[in-house]
């Protein structure tokens, strides 16, 4: 079924970038990755370039020496990573291609990784279209390349499926239904995105059927744990400069443009070379 789905999907996928805006989900526009990031609205999550948003924590990698000490190996993802192949096309430009985010930090990095982080909206079109795509490549990404999720908050009914997002993976169900939750929402309209205002109890009958109880999920969705994990998800974005979605953003220092999803793919994998480079 989910591959019958991607396949659908990629069918019917524009050969221009679009993007889903926030307060504007429902609609399709160009990218504002286009040109500088300008000062989103208030209600958004890129409100300000100064914002004094307290950076994600790092996970500390345990130093060479100690590890070298100790007779443990070292980390993989200090191993030459497997299946690495050179990136295809010419050479990203800055500013063109993508912008370098001033003092970014990796939203959850994992020691010795190189993180690649989407930021999404199961309400936005855009990133409907494009999850064929990001899945089926970060399916091949090396080993010494980590992918997460970054649910934008854009406040009303985004909000509430970035707690979703959250609550899902709390509880365990969040790979199986990632999918799935788009499909509900733009193919087979069961629940209404931006359409409408899809309350918390709609959104749990959704996982219901996933073996989750409603009032679990409600209830979890609610809790302390997930709050602290949407805060964290908004203060991302604010530090990165997203205004938009689909955005991927390499190692919390770049944000990629691209003018089509399959450039957006091509510039982050030049990034992420420039990245594993670097290490060495």
């Amino acid at each position: 079924m989910k591959t019958r789905f991607a396949l659908t999907l990629m069918a019917v996928l524009p050969i221009l970038l679009v993007a889903c805006k926030p307060q504007d989900g429902s609609t399709d526009t160009a990218p504002t990755s286009a040109s500088a990031p300008a000062a989103a609205p208030a209600a958004t999550p890129a409100a300000s370039a100064d914002s004094t948003a307290t950076p994600a924590t790092e996970t500390a990698a345990a130093p060479a020496a100690e590890q070298a000490a100790a007779g443990t190996p070292a980390e993989a993802g200090h191993q030459p990573p497997v299946n690495a192949q050179p990136p295809s096309g010419p050479a990203p430009v800055e500013g063109t291609d993508y912008l370098v985010i001033e003092g970014g930090q990796p939203y959850q990095q994992a020691a010795g990784k190189i993180e690649v982080a989407e930021v999404f909206g199961y309400v936005c079109p855009a990133c409907f279209r494009f999850q064929p795509l990001i899945s089926s490549w970060k399916a091949g990404l090396p080993s010494d390349v980590q992918f997460v999720y970054v649910p934008a908050m854009f406040g009303g009914t985004w909000d509430n499926y970035a707690r979703a997002f959250y609550a899902a993976e709390t509880l365990g169900v969040q790979e199986k239904t990632h999918d799935a939750l788009y499909n509900a929402i733009h193919v087979e309209q069961s629940l209404k995105g931006e359409r409408g205002a899809d309350s918390v109890e709609d959104i749990a009958k959704f996982y219901a059927k996933y073996g989750v109880d409603p009032k679990e999920f409600a209830n979890t969705m609610a809790s302390f744990g997930v709050t602290a994990k949407t805060n964290r998800a908004k203060q991302f974005a604010v530090r990165t400069k997203i205004s938009g979605t689909p955005s991927l953003v390499v190692n919390g220092k770049y944000l990629v443009k691209g003018t089509s999803y399959q450039d957006m793919l091509r510039i982050a994998d030049h990034l992420i070379a420039r990245e594993r480079a670097a290490k060495q």
